[in-house]
């Protein structure tokens, strides 16, 4: 028998996070945790009329391929990743990782091997996105190992995720145009605006938004989501941030970042744990330490820290923001084949100023 809540988390997915339409190519890709979900909006999907590819992802595969491939077999692109990038017209990824520690012992150098043999598919992913040829979106699946993360109970933790999406409300879709349209009132507010000013407990931080365009991050693609971004102007970035959360990626923790920024570049950078990955990551190519990205999290509905980025820089009165490649679409022109994400916390004592008028105190919006 079909669970109610994922036929709802389906239709929310295939009908208003991406349209799917009659005739589209939709790749879907998912751990095999995740098949209740995968299972529902496959059905979805084909009830839309859609050509639905099914791509179940295998945990141990990207392990076994970093610890054991020579440097040949980890520059390879393979025929299914360059389809999705580059084919499908939807994509629609749900994460239901069993071990999210899985990767730590991989050589971090090989990554960023593997990484970079991908920078062009990457690049070619985000600007089929941003003109419109790509519609995607990207979820998580409640497992065990993402409550243990979070420190909740499974049952708990997957109460937390409905709740973050929506998905605990009669109508879902509804609570999320909710949201966009207090979203856009922010956004309408900031457009025109030149200057943005952070200072709070380990934060003295300024940058240009001049020129840019705010997106209204309103559950489609992420999902959930609830923030506003966009891309800085690049080498406009000055100052001194400490991220209050750490990043958690690829199997690692990296704690109490700090980075120095001057006319844009990462110029000091440092960590309590895990400083060397970081700083071999921001050295992966000439984008990497610069912003591509700054965000504020709207999502009030999530006040808990999990560990988990598809949630965490989501959290209402926190910022965050990306080395590495920016959104075309906000006039980023930043390139480079990371898009790291770090979120500052705000609730107690941060303010951000836009061209000397208060915008968020405390973390509260004040306008």
């Amino acid at each position: 028998m079909a669970d109610p809540r994922f036929e709802k988390w389906a239709k929310a997915l295939v009908g208003y996070s991406v349209e799917v339409r009659a005739g589209q190519t939709v790749a879907i890709l998912g751990q095999p945790a995740a098949e209740p979900l995968l299972r529902e909006v496959h059905r979805e999907v084909i009830r839309k009329g859609a050509f639905a590819t099914l791509i179940p992802t295998m945990e141990f595969g990207m392990a076994d391929l970093l610890s054991e491939g020579s440097d040949e077999q980890l520059r390879h692109v393979s025929p299914i990743d360059r389809f999705v990038r580059t084919n499908a017209d939807v994509v629609i990824n749900i994460r239901a990782e069993t071990n999210t520690r899985r990767m730590s012992a991989v050589d971090p150098a090989r990554q960023s091997l593997y990484t970079a043999a991908r920078r062009d598919l990457f690049e070619t992913y985000m600007e089929r996105a941003a003109d419109g040829r790509l519609d995607w979106t990207l979820t998580l699946y409640p497992t065990d190992a993402y409550a243990q993360d979070a420190e909740m109970d499974t049952e708990a933790y997957t109460d937390f995720v409905l709740a973050a999406c929506k998905l605990d409300r009669d109508d879902p879709v509804a609570a999320w145009l909710e949201l966009k349209a207090e979203q856009q009132r922010l956004i309408d507010w900031l457009d025109g605006k030149k200057e943005v000013r952070l200072s709070g407990p380990d934060i003295d931080l300024s940058l240009s938004i001049e020129g840019r365009t705010w997106i209204n991050s309103d559950g489609k693609r992420n999902f959930p989501s609830g923030e506003i971004f966009t891309g800085p102007v690049e080498n406009s970035v000055n100052g001194t941030i400490r991220f209050s959360f750490p990043v958690v990626t690829a199997g690692r923790q990296i704690e109490d970042i700090r980075l120095r920024f001057e006319d844009g570049k990462v110029t000091e950078a440092s960590a309590a744990r895990n400083e060397a990955y970081l700083i071999q990551q921001l050295d992966t190519d000439e984008g990497s330490r610069y912003l591509g990205e700054f965000a504020f999290g709207t999502n009030f509905d999530i006040t808990t820290f999990t560990k988990n980025i598809l949630f965490d820089e989501k959290i209402g009165g926190t910022v965050h923001m990306a080395v590495g490649l920016g959104y075309p679409e906000t006039g980023s022109k930043n390139k480079s084949a990371i898009h790291w994400d770090m979120i500052a916390d705000l609730r107690k004592g941060g303010v951000v100023t836009v061209d000397d008028e208060p915008f968020l105190k405390d973390g509260a919006f004040v306008i």
